[in-house]
């Protein structure tokens, strides 16, 4: 199959196989080689299965026939007859009872708050803990030490994608037990921390280890998909009729000694991550029109003279999704006072953003070529004219390391970028005409989105921290036979945890940028409306009220210049309330228009203060009745682009958030005998953060996702047709 070109057809590529495995699933057959990126979602996350394809069923047996003639020869190969890592000095005859033993010995994760000596076969997990005789609360909610279901499933699927290759000299009888896991929904508990993904996962990989064998002392997560409860290994064994493995050579080592934990993390932060940075550029796109920008910025010529091609994917993907938008500006800088070019978070997000996409696809690259590998160690080697054992070092998960170090630093810098564009937003020295804390109401009554402002600092420094690299707190491990290991998996879980804090951040910036939206579209009604009813009044004044021996130009061309004034005072009067901005907006007009009156008409003066009062109170009642119909029925869409308009009708029609305005957070009256409003009561305790957690929930479900899918499609079908 082609590469994608692009960043953003790699992204649609894979979202377009993803959805296809969740709309209508069906079985993905392992080979060790085909497996991709959506095939590990899809299984891990929603349920899809996966088999054993039958061109692997003959390499699997002849592995494991070229495993038991190596052994009769008396080979001596590491981790069959003799001891594991800075051991592998001893030589053993107890070949099957070493491979029990290596299991044994790696089941050394905390697992904190279960009991599997419980007299229950459901174990439920303890609430608090005792300490001299007294109940405590514990410290965390108790699954915290070990990891999510959709974890360990990505795990089991990427180990047994590993050992289909026939490299690992494991029976097809034990590889069929492991399919049987995967499909009865089987999932050890494994502990979270303590792989340094050296020799491989040894220690995660061990608990898949043990609930083969159906030891009573592994815990598993078992049940239908509604009810799932924790229990011994060998009673869920037993209750789906699962005979349990008697490991044969090699088998324990092979089951634990590879990538699979690091990569099933990191498959899966993958997925997440390519989802952030495509929403990040539908997110530019809202911003340049939040702001009033440019689409200059994105001019095809930038990537021309500078051609990284990550630069260049991101103008296009920004330039196409800001079509049809009647908010982004194509000013040539004349007006006074106005700032030539727009600010940096949205004019060098190319050259910001570029760099991180080249990054994420070769992550992509690096995380599936580690799905389609073999990582344990010692390999057999089938495809010569002999057989032969080798021994080497595909444990070794630095490749996994390297991916999730960049993703992490690029979670980080598209945050920075949200961040910066967010308080661009909100406070009003950088929103060119929006009101401060974007409030709906008088801004000396209202100041909703402070709070989000002080969240999405917390949650950019939180960023900022996880961003550091993992890979470089590497310590000599198991008698400093392990003195080089990656880290990957540690480096896996922090991406995920750092893809989570981003998704946070992004569900703050799509409702601000919503809430902007709103604010510039009733605002442009506003004097779209007003604009005609202030130039009637203008022109009403009588035609002997200038001097003209001070001015040649009618009275179109000084309207037209009363006008600009107004605007321009408006826009910086925004801290100020409705009042008091539009007649001061108003008033200095009045400096405009004086200096050319005909001083010898005593009337003069008189007609000016008449405009000035009457022009004041016009744009105070307007501005308030043109509020009070917007909000009534609030639709930006006739003035945005492709993407603000999908995601902006999305957040408003499918999510329901509303414009927000004080009463919209505000606790109805439930006390009181009067039934309030059936949208009171569904109103009542809505919060800012209900609002942005509506958002990060539609996230993580992947709703949100097939918006950003949706968005970029159309830039693709713009592109072709422009071509």
């Amino acid at each position: 199959m082609a590469r994608p070109s692009s960043f953003s057809t790699l992204f649609l590529s894979h979202f377009e196989n993803y959805s296809r495995l969740v709309a209508k699933p069906h079985d993905v057959a392992l080979n060790g080689h085909c497996l991709t990126l959506a095939d590990v979602v899809a299984i891990a996350r929603h349920g899809t299965t996966a088999s054993l394809s039958n061109e692997s069923i003959v390499a699997i047996e002849a592995s494991a026939d070229a495993l038991q003639k190596s052994i009769a020869n008396g080979e001596i190969i590491y981790g069959v007859n003799t001891g594991f890592g800075g051991s592998a000095d001893t030589r053993t005859q107890k070949i099957e009872n070493l491979q029990r033993e290596i299991i044994r010995g790696l089941n050394y994760g905390i697992l904190d708050g279960y009991d599997y000596l419980a007299p229950s076969a459901i174990i439920e997990p303890a609430l608090s803990s005792s300490q001299n005789g007294r109940d405590t609360l514990p410290l965390d909610n108790g699954s915290g030490s070990h990891m999510p279901e959709s974890w360990v499933r990505a795990m089991l699927l990427i180990r047994l994608n590993s050992l289909v290759t026939g490299a690992s000299g494991v029976r097809l009888s034990t590889v069929q037990t492991l399919f049987r896991l995967l499909e009865a929904n089987i999932m050890p508990l494994v502990p979270l921390r303590g792989s340094i993904s050296a020799s491989g996962d040894l220690s995660p990989l061990s608990y898949i280890g043990s609930t083969i064998q159906a030891k009573p002392n592994t815990l598993v997560m078992t049940g239908g998909k509604q009810k799932r409860y924790v229990c011994r290994a060998d009673i869920a064994m037993a209750e789906k009729s699962i005979a349990k493995v008697h490991l044969g050579p090699k088998e324990g080592l092979a089951i634990v000694n590879g990538t699979a934990a690091s990569t099933s993390l990191g498959a899966l932060a993958m997925h997440e991550a390519m989802f952030q940075i495509s929403l990040a550029q539908v997110l530019t796109a809202m911003s340049v029109e939040a702001l009033l920008g440019t689409d200059e910025s994105f001019d095809p010529f930038f990537s021309r003279v500078r051609p990284h091609p990550g630069q260049k994917d991101v103008a296009n993907t920004v330039y196409r999704l800001l079509e049809g938008s009647s908010l982004v500006q194509h000013g040539d800088g004349s007006e006074q006072s106005s700032l030539r070019q727009d600010r940096y978070s949205i004019r060098t997000v190319p050259q910001w953003m570029g760099p991180t996409l080249e990054d994420m696809t070769l992550a992509y690259d690096q995380v599936v070529t580690e799905l389609n590998s073999v990582t344990d160690n010692p390999l057999i080697d089938i495809t010569g004219p002999s057989n032969r054992t080798i021994h080497g070092g595909n444990f070794q998960a630095k490749s996994i390391t390297s991916a999730m170090d960049k993703v992490r630093l690029g979670a980080q810098s598209v945050g920075k970028m949200i961040f910066a564009q967010c308080t661009e937003l909100i406070n009003p020295t950088t929103n060119r005409g929006l009101p401060p804390n974007l409030v709906f109401d008088e801004p000396s009554e209202s100041y909703i989105w402070k709070g989000t402002d002080i969240m999405i600092a917390a949650l950019v420094s939180e960023l900022g921290f996880l961003a550091n690299p993992v890979g470089t707190h590497v310590q000599s491990a198991e008698m400093g036979n392990q003195s080089l290991n990656s880290l990957a998996l540690i480096s896996s879980r922090y991406t995920l945890e750092a893809i989570t804090v981003l998704t946070q951040l992004s569900s703050a910036h799509v409702v601000a940028l919503c809430q902007a939206l709103d604010l510039r579209a009733m605002n442009a009604r506003f004097l779209e409306r007003l604009e005609g009813d202030l130039k009637s009044l203008f022109c009403a004044l009588p035609p002997s009220l200038l001097d003209k021996s001070k001015t040649l130009e009618g009275v179109e061309y000084h309207w037209k210049q009363c006008w600009a004034i107004f605007i321009q005072r408006c826009t910086q009067l925004t801290t100020s309330d409705s009042t008091a901005r539009f007649n001061t907006a108003i008033s200095a007009t009045s400096a405009y228009l004086l200096p050319l009156v005909d001083s010898q008409n005593p009337e003069a003066l008189g007609h000016v203060q008449s405009w000035v009062a009457s022009a004041s109170q016009w744009a105070v009642d307007a501005f308030h009745a043109n509020k009070d119909i917007y909000f009534a029925s609030p639709d930006a869409t006739p003035y945005l682009g492709i993407a603000a308009s999908k995601m902006y009708t999305f957040v408003r029609k499918d999510l329901r958030i509303p414009f927000i305005r004080n009463e919209t957070i505000s606790t109805p009256n439930v006390e009181a005998e009067v039934r309030v409003s059936e949208e009171a009561e569904r109103r009542i305790g809505m919060t800012m953060g209900d609002m942005v957690t509506k958002v990060y929930r539609s996230q993580r479900c992947g709703a949100l996702y097939e918006v950003v899918a949706d968005c970029l499609r159309a830039t693709l079908q713009a592109e072709e047709l422009a071509t």
